[in-house]
């Protein structure tokens, strides 16, 4: 199983620093069977983006909590096995596609990174100062925060890691 685990830049260092990330148990997104139900697609390529998706919706909540993080949404795709990630219960927006992974996970079994490119700074940063806003209900917010979920994030394998720490 592919599961997304949401970071921030900071986060990103502090994980290649350890070469894992940890401890368990790990908040992560995946192809959940509630995902599944709610996306309503078979295409597994659609259902792996929209578990991406989710979990760069996370790590703008992330950096909503960590106002020195570079503004930047930062995502690790990894493979699992099937039984180390469990779903969590119900399938309500806020959890929809939401695993908790029960080990830490080594960095050289990432299968990439996802992150946001320089130009969409402005973006993510005010879309991590309007969240919370949004979260409560507020429509103008809420626009906003579709501004930095209008960015692509790039896709870097493991090696580039450095080079995106600079």
């Amino acid at each position: 199983m592919r599961v997304y685990v949401p970071l921030t830049l900071s986060g990103l260092a502090e994980v290649h620093e350890a070469g894992e990330l940890g401890p368990a148990p790990l908040l992560a997104y995946a192809v959940t069977p509630g995902l599944r139900e709610w996306y309503v697609s078979d295409d597994i390529e659609e259902l792996e983006y929209a578990a991406l998706s989710r979990a760069a919706a996370a790590s703008l909540r992330l950096l909503a909590a960590d106002a020195a993080a570079p503004r930047r949404r930062v995502v690790i795709a990894l493979d699992v096995a099937d039984k180390a990630a469990t779903a969590t219960p119900g399938v309500d927006e806020a959890t929809l596609g939401q695993v908790t992974v029960d080990g830490a996970l080594r960095l050289t079994v990432a299968a990439a990174v996802h992150v946001d490119a320089d130009d969409a700074e402005g973006d993510v940063s005010a879309a991590a100062a309007a969240v919370g806003a949004a979260d409560a209900g507020d429509g103008d917010a809420q626009f906003t925060v579709d501004g930095a979920e209008d960015h692509e994030l790039l896709w870097f394998g493991v090696q580039e890691i450095p080079g995106l720490l600079k």
